[in-house]
């Protein structure tokens, strides 16, 4: 499982959340204290908005503890919008391609999960992705095809419906194939003004997700990055948060019909 880190607020420099924190994003990639795995090796990014609609992007599969380059842009990039991201491969190849977070037009993602059996069915959710879209891919993650699907076929003005839509499409073809690994489904969406974050799972054993409102920002992150535990709020499983521009934070159920899709029964085979 990864690790990731989005903030919202007054423009700051990226280091005083990713780097310079005790528990920070670049610390937890060496020991992380909610994760499935404690080493988060497989690769880094960060994603932010400055004065183009489109988000920049550093993205690298070395890691984050001895990547050089990403301490630098840290110190030196200031911004009132980004994502940070460290991984932890779960089934794909670690490489430049496969990185957090993924970016289209104006919308970039990142997510802290798996699709279960993800390699029977990767051709299927590929087939989610509209033409237009497609062209966007250039990793072999489950993540980016969610991502891509998300942004498929319809408006991406409501990203949670859009999410929902997605990831139960993917019980469907899971249960398709009599595949019972969960969906695990921590993620944070933006389109350069509003903030997204999601957690969600099919086995009620969710990735971790906590919130932190700042005086001047709010945070969202897969874990605490200091020693002020009080200060943060625990984001509860089958939720989405939303902080727009203003810094209003909205707490709503996610995706309702989904726990209903992921207790539904496999289909019978046929006897013909």
């Amino acid at each position: 499982m990864c690790r990731l880190l989005a903030y919202l607020g007054a423009p700051t420099f990226l280091s005083e959340h990713v780097e310079r924190p005790p528990r920070s994003l670049i610390a937890q990639s060496l020991t992380a204290a909610e994760a499935k795995t404690v080493t988060q090796g497989d690769g880094v990014g960060i994603g932010w908005y400055g004065e183009r609609s489109e988000p920049g992007l550093y993205r690298e599969a070395r890691p984050a503890w001895s990547d050089e380059n990403l301490r630098g842009l840290c110190r030196q990039i200031r911004a009132g919008l980004f994502f940070a991201h460290v991984r932890a491969a779960t089934g794909t190849d670690a490489s430049r391609a496969n990185c957090h977070p993924f970016a289209e037009g104006r919308h970039q993602f990142m997510h802290n999960g798996q699709i279960g059996g993800y390699g029977r069915i990767r051709r299927r959710v590929e087939g989610l992705i509209d033409d237009r879209a497609y062209d966007a891919r250039l990793g072999t993650s489950d993540s980016e095809a969610i991502f891509l699907a998300a942004l498929s076929g319809g408006p991406t003005e409501d990203p949670a419906a859009a999410y929902a839509r997605v990831l139960e499409a993917i019980l469907r073809l899971q249960r398709e194939q009599g595949i019972r690994a969960p969906v695990r489904f921590a993620a944070c969406h933006s389109d350069g003004r509003t903030l997204h974050a999601f957690r969600w799972a099919s086995d009620d054993r969710s990735p971790s997700l906590y919130l932190r409102r700042l005086d001047d920002g709010v945070v969202v992150a897969s874990e605490p990055y200091d020693d002020a535990r009080g200060a943060w709020e625990a984001v509860p499983s089958d939720r989405s948060v939303t902080v727009g521009a203003d810094g209003v934070v909205r707490i709503e159920p996610f995706g309702p019909g989904l726990r209903t899709a992921a207790a539904a029964p496999a289909p019978e085979a046929s006897s013909a």
